[in-house]
């Protein structure tokens, strides 16, 4: 039997917390670059255009963790020993055989 990691669950619990800090991070990161190129240059489109691409920087830190998600669920999937549960099909089977 292997023995778990000391910090294992430390680390996946910092991997959780680092989605959300992610976030405020790239939109912060956004509207300070938007507000310096404002002052810098003087025009005020440039903090909305700063706000733009933090937003953006944001939604992409959103979606590579999907993406890790997924792979990491989808291989989760293919072990082999989740394979003797039952799939979706005998599950609705089921639930027909009983009326619901």
């Amino acid at each position: 039997m292997e023995k778990e990691p000391k910090f294992k669950k430390v680390v996946e619990g910092a991997d959780a917390l680092s989605l959300g800090i992610s976030v405020v991070v790239a939109v912060l990161m956004g509207v300070g670059i938007g507000y310096w190129m404002k002052k810098v240059l003087g025009y005020e489109w440039l903090l909305w255009l700063g706000i733009f691409w933090g937003v953006g920087g944001a939604a992409l830190n959103i979606y590579k963790a999907y993406k890790r998600q997924k792979r990491e669920l989808d291989e989760l999937a293919n072990d082999p020993k989740y394979k003797d549960y039952s799939s979706k099909k005998e599950e609705e089977d089921i639930l027909d055989e009983f009326g619901k």
